[in-house]
């Protein structure tokens, strides 16, 4: 036994259909593409949308809605997860280096959930009114960026 006497397992394997091959082959005449039309000539091809010349779905459907340029988005730490932070101080960076948040140059707000046992100084965009709390709390301190 070697390399050249290798085979696919029984039924692994299926013959192509040769259409186009006489009636008696199911696929003859036509070869499956029916009678006359796009379809049925060579090359015929359009896109997944195209809806022969109909004005398309995507276009008759009115727009809504709209993007708010100046939108500011925030990654989110928890009061709770700021006592993984090794470091006293809790800067946008180090919430980065600790996986804590997922963009690097990103505004953080920090919310109050959770509890905070030790003292920390904590660095961020925006702090909700209960993670402020808690951190002055527990004698930490609040910066904001």
């Amino acid at each position: 036994m070697d390399l050249s006497n290798l085979t696919s397992a029984d039924g692994a394997t299926k013959n192509s259909k040769r259409i186009g091959r006489g009636q008696g082959s199911g696929t003859g005449k036509t070869a499956g593409k029916g009678h006359k039309g796009q379809l049925a000539r060579s090359g015929a091809n359009h896109r997944a949308w195209f809806e022969g010349g109909q004005m398309p779905l995507q276009r008759r459907i009115p727009k809504r809605g709209f993007t708010n340029i100046f939108k500011k988005t925030y990654e989110v730490v928890n009061v709770g997860d700021l006592e993984k932070m090794k470091e006293p101080v809790a800067t946008p960076e180090l919430l980065y280096q600790a996986k804590l948040i997922s963009k690097r140059r990103a505004r953080v707000k920090v919310l109050g959930d959770g509890e905070m046992k030790k003292s920390i100084e904590v660095q961020a965009h925006a702090f909700s009114a209960s993670a402020v709390e808690k951190i002055e709390g527990v004698g930490g301190k609040v910066v904001r960026l």
